[in-house]
């Protein structure tokens, strides 16, 4: 799973990292992260947040939002199979694949990016007695 694939990069995967970004700094190689998967396009890496026994990301090199990543085609899809061998590999019990999108989605990077959690039941995705009335 570690070969490059060049078919799927994106338009410009050197496109100029963003100031203050971590991801690009983890992208760039110069902010470290235990990395699970790196091609030319897509690296993919343990997130330093513990809620779950498995907590990847799965980011294109490139910065982009959300929302530009989500309206891609051959990107997105690869990002998805990395994803989904990701959490193959390390949750064989099921996990769960996740994008959040702004404030109230509780994103906290603006560099694009997705989840793989797993690791143990996860649960119902929101409380069931916190539904706005």
């Amino acid at each position: 799973m570690n070969a490059p694939n060049p078919a799927n990069a994106p338009a410009n995967p050197t496109a100029a990292p963003e100031h203050g970004c971590v991801f690009c700094a983890i992208a760039s190689g110069d902010e470290p992260a235990a990395v699970q998967y790196e091609d030319e396009a897509v690296i993919a890496f343990n997130n330093l947040l513990t809620w779950a026994p498995v907590m990847l990301l799965v980011a294109p090199k490139a910065h982009m939002s959300q929302t530009d990543l989500w309206r891609g085609g051959a990107l997105l899809a690869r990002m998805g199979e990395i994803a989904a061998d990701l959490g193959a590999r390390h949750c064989p019990g099921g996990f769960r694949i996740l994008s959040n999108f702004g404030y109230d989605g509780m994103q906290s990077q603006s560099h694009a990016h997705i989840h793989v959690i797993g690791g143990r039941p996860l649960g119902p995705y929101i409380a069931l007695g916190s539904r706005p009335r």
